[in-house]
């Protein structure tokens, strides 16, 4: 009894140190730059791995598993991320998340007419912020970030995002 009381114990305190970790992004370095944005890319509807949101959210989303890319010369993790309402309605964009500071980016929002359009003033921002959508957090915690460094592969972020027990078991 004592031996899984000390498991379980142990089992909390990581959840909470990990969840610490995550909720508290690291400080910023000065010397950091963002490498350039790829123009977007391509995406496949018929290929978006979905991945919950909230149990609220009136949309559902998901990630063109082709469309993820991890740069190595910043830390950045950009991807391409639909929106779907329950009519069919779909947004459609071109996104980043720099897991070492907690920040999201748009870069480009696609048209019904199929074209992309650029963010004017793309910007990071907190995905910790109280904003309509929180996908770009989600995003980060299922499959994105270990933290506050982004998933080694791009293969490992697929696998999370074709697992999600694995993810909830985090």
């Amino acid at each position: 009894m004592k031996i899984k009381l000390a498991s379980l114990a142990a089992c909390v305190w990581l959840a909470c140190m990990t969840g610490a970790a995550f909720a508290q992004p690291t400080s910023d370095d000065p010397e950091w730059k963002e490498s350039e944005a790829p123009p977007p890319p391509a995406f496949d509807m018929g290929k978006v791995l979905p991945f919950d949101v909230s149990i609220n959210s009136a949309l559902t989303y998901g990630v063109d598993p082709a469309s993820i890319t991890i740069s190595p010369s910043d830390g950045i993790v950009r991807y391409v991320v639909v929106a779907t309402s329950a009519s069919g309605a779909r947004n459609v964009m071109y996104e980043a998340i720099r897991c070492a500071t907690g920040e999201f980016k748009t870069y480009a929002r696609y048209t019904p007419d199929n074209k992309w359009v650029p963010v004017a003033k793309a910007e990071w921002r907190s995905m910790f912020d109280n904003m309509p959508s929180r996908h770009p957090l989600r995003f980060a915690r299922v499959a994105a970030c270990d933290n506050a460094a982004p998933v080694s592969t791009v293969a490992q972020m697929v696998y999370r995002l074709k697992n999600p027990a694995l993810v909830n078991s985090r």
